[in-house]
């Protein structure tokens, strides 16, 4: 049986992946579930994948149900599409969408085969992740309610430059002791 390692790219950073292994005879919809897993999606919203070629051009389409859109080809459906029938070279090429609103993409590439299944993994499952990836729905998630207090604690919203006045000679004449005077030990030293 024949484990294939496919590199999953955030398509806007691609210092950025997921890599995850997948034996030939899994479906496409086991290959969309993993990689929503590897970047911490929810499994909500369409997701779609098209067969590509070396320039990332969208092909055949490999969809998660078929929606109401007009197609060129009928699509495949993730369900009932093995892995293996879809691979026409030792490179293929994918390319993921989830969620047709947020347009999320995902460049899919086939980096190995193996032919050896390690008996302690279950598959399909997650080998490498690199970078910090896209959070869903945005910063506020990824921090939650407590986002909310540290903008409004650091009025992360209005001053969006975020300087200070230092320097800015608006504040008057006084040094930043307050006095106007200067200070030091010259002024001190009159004591002695």
């Amino acid at each position: 049986m024949a484990i294939l390692k496919f590199r999953v790219y955030y398509e806007e950073d691609d210092a950025v992946y997921r890599d995850v292994v997948i034996k030939h005879t899994q479906f496409f919809k086991d290959l969309h579930g993993v990689i929503l897993k590897s970047y911490e999606f929810d499994s909500k919203h369409q997701a779609t994948f098209y067969r590509s070629n070396d320039h990332w051009l969208r092909g055949r389409e490999i969809s998660l149900e078929k929606y109401d859109k007009k197609y060129q080809a009928e699509p495949l459906l993730m369900e009932n599409t093995t892995i293996g029938s879809e691979i026409r070279d030792t490179n293929q090429k994918f390319v993921y969408v989830y969620d047709f609103a947020k347009n999320w993409t995902f460049l899919v590439e086939l980096i190995n085969v193996s032919k050896e299944e390690n008996s302690k993994t279950v598959y399909p499952a997650i080998t490498r992740t690199e970078g910090i990836g896209p959070q869903q729905y945005g910063t506020r998630s990824l921090l939650g309610n407590k986002f909310a207090d540290i903008e409004e604690k650091y009025d992360l919203d209005k001053g969006a430059e975020g300087f200070g006045t230092e320097g800015d000679d608006s504040g008057g004449d006084e040094d930043e002791f307050g006095s106007g005077e200067e200070t030091g030990e010259e002024s001190n030293n009159d004591e002695y």
